[in-house]
């Protein structure tokens, strides 16, 4: 397995993480994830940037034995 691949995999993982927690944070109102109602969107969008690097990174990595 590439090392790209590798990386975009852990990247997409992350990224899944950060947008479940930021929409947790904001349905709770920050009472459950330590953050406010409105700070929940930074863990929302990063992990949509890592998500959509992650899938980036994997589909655009050839494959080479």
């Amino acid at each position: 397995m590439n090392q790209k691949r590798t990386f975009g995999t852990i990247l997409t993982v992350l990224g899944i993480v950060g947008i479940i927690w930021g929409a947790y944070a904001f349905l709770m109102g920050g009472d459950g994830a330590a953050v406010g109602k409105y700070t929940s969107a930074v863990p929302f969008v990063v992990g949509l940037i890592f998500f959509f690097a992650g899938i980036n990174l994997i589909k655009t990595t050839k494959d080479e034995a």
